[in-house]
């Protein structure tokens, strides 16, 4: 390879020359559906940087989301489809006609209006039939919860402020404790699922990452719970031997 190149280009050379007959056995038997657990892995690896705020690892983390990313295109290309050029011309075209404001008649634009003429040139180009499309079926369901509200209080179907959706948090609430007492489990998941989704739009008009929050107190539950663990198997004995009484005084020992 000649040293006259990009760092992105050697790693596209590198790509092809794996997937030739004469590279890696394992990279030529791969296949977009077969990657899928790997993509999804190396996203998560990201995020995980992000929020351990490690540049040096996000930096190693971004480094393999890109193989992915360049593995993909190449099997696309050598089945005749598209290659990594055409990937990165169809997102430079995107860029700038979704930035208007920026490329066009300059306008001074916060960042949530910027969201919102982001869903609106979606829909009034006709790339998108609806305001919700667009969000994988496959990812997580609050985080789809959080992006369904985005995306329709892009078009201004939302609620004004924050205050409104508390009121709507207290409704869902007493909602659910009816169907409690009624015992319909059915219209029971119903109203939860509302109250989730309700939860997650509090969160985005706060404009806190639901998601984000969820995987902080799973983190700090793990934690203290671990903490418990401690305790009980430093007594010797097994955790039906103790009441809440006393797994609630290490709780809050482990909160302190």
């Amino acid at each position: 390879m000649s040293d006259n190149i990009t760092p992105f280009n050697r790693l596209c050379q590198i790509m092809a020359t794996l997937r030739s007959p004469g590279g890696c056995n394992w990279d030529r038997k791969q296949t977009h559906k077969s990657l899928l657990p790997y993509l999804v892995e190396e996203t998560y690896e990201v995020v995980e940087a992000i929020e351990k705020e490690d540049p040096r690892l996000l930096r190693e983390e971004l480094g393999d989301l890109l193989i992915q990313i360049v593995f993909h295109s190449r099997i696309a290309e050598e089945a005749g489809k598209f290659d990594i050029d055409d990937c990165i011309n169809d997102i430079n075209r995107k860029l700038i006609n979704r930035h208007p404001h920026v490329f066009g008649d300059k306008k001074d634009l916060n960042p949530q209006e910027v969201r919102d003429q982001w869903e609106k040139i979606k829909i009034e180009s006709g790339e998108k039939e609806s305001v919700i499309n667009g969000i994988p079926k496959s990812a997580p369901a609050l985080i789809k919860a959080f992006r369904f509200g985005e995306k329709a209080g892009g078009v201004g179907f939302d609620w004004a402020q924050a205050s409104e959706i508390m009121d709507k948090v207290k409704e869902e609430t007493r909602e659910i404790e009816a169907e409690i007492k009624s015992g319909d489990k059915e219209k029971l998941e119903t109203e939860i699922g509302d109250l989730l989704f309700v939860v997650a739009s509090l969160a985005r008009k706060l404009d806190i990452n639901p998601e984000q929050a969820l995987n902080k107190t799973l983190a700090k539950f793990a934690k203290r719970f671990n903490y418990i663990e401690d305790k009980v198997r430093q007594s010797g004995k097994p955790f039906s031997a103790y009441d809440m009484t006393q797994l609630e005084a290490w709780w809050q020992e482990a909160k302190e």
